[in-house]
């Protein structure tokens, strides 16, 4: 992927402090439901898959990563207390927990971000609805990060890619300078703080965590290849292959870090 710095470094573990940040304050309108959330059929993140919730199926993938100390799921406040009993329920730990969301993925992930300690090394951003993320990326983009500050998971993209303005192409963008940017996003602790005080100075609103960090003009931020499993729940119709990829992952081996 020429113009990228592409990473396929080995999955293998690091002893560092590594604190994942989920949000999952979001709406999620796109899936035009309005019933309670307890009832796990209303907000993506909360919609069931084989009895636990999506957000449950996200945390756990992070929970089995041996480069994670702590997790942190920013919530709606008024998803806080009953969110603490689904976790108990589920068997979550003491490991993983909350704080309060903000009205747009970008002031969640920084209220949690607020309460991240020093002690923290790197900080790992995902989307609550990409449950089927491989243990072995996780562990690839953070070694990736640790060793450059900055790394994200991406994929290339197999259809053509116009730029169009209105309806009318502009131009044909060539595929193999291009990636399909996916989670985690993972960087280091200070560099991800600033890069949230210059967008909160600067009233710029990002895509992503790593729009914000290449802002700073600090660190080439890296990639690290992912794959098509690791979809982003948010339509009706993600559901059925969501339920396609959990029963191949009920029926594959599981994966240990070497």
């Amino acid at each position: 992927m020429t113009g990228l710095r592409v990473s396929r470094a080995p999955a293998t573990p690091i002893v560092m402090n590594v604190s994942v940040i989920i949000p999952a304050a979001g709406l999620g309108t796109r899936m035009g439901r309005t019933a309670p959330e307890k009832a796990g059929i209303s907000r993506k993140q909360f919609m069931l898959l084989n009895n636990s919730p999506i957000l449950i199926h996200t945390i756990r993938k992070f929970l089995s990563s041996p480069s994670v100390t702590e997790i942190v799921v920013a919530l709606r406040e008024d998803d806080l207390n009953w969110a603490q009993d689904l976790f108990k329920e589920q068997g979550i730990g003491p490991s993983v927990r909350t704080v309060p969301g903000g009205e747009t993925r970008q002031q969640s992930v920084e209220n949690a971000l607020t309460t991240i300690g020093s002690e923290t090394e790197l900080v790992a951003v995902h989307d609550a609805v990409r449950p089927f993320v491989e243990i072995e990326i996780i562990e690839k983009v953070i070694r990736e990060a640790s060793e450059t500050g900055a790394a994200i998971v991406g994929i290339v993209p197999v259809d053509t890619v116009k730029q169009v303005h209105r309806n009318k192409v502009r131009a044909t963008l060539p595929r193999e300078r291009l990636i399909l940017t996916q989670t985690p996003q993972v960087f280091r602790l200070d560099l991800l703080r600033q890069a949230f005080e210059k967008a909160r100075a600067d009233l710029f609103i990002g895509t992503d965590e790593s729009s914000l960090v290449e802002r700073l003009e600090q660190v080439e931020v890296s990639v690290v290849l992912g794959t098509d499993r690791n979809i982003k729940i948010t339509k009706p119709s993600d559901m059925d292959l969501a339920r396609l990829y959990l029963a191949l992952e009920n029926t594959a081996p599981a994966f240990e870090v070497s």
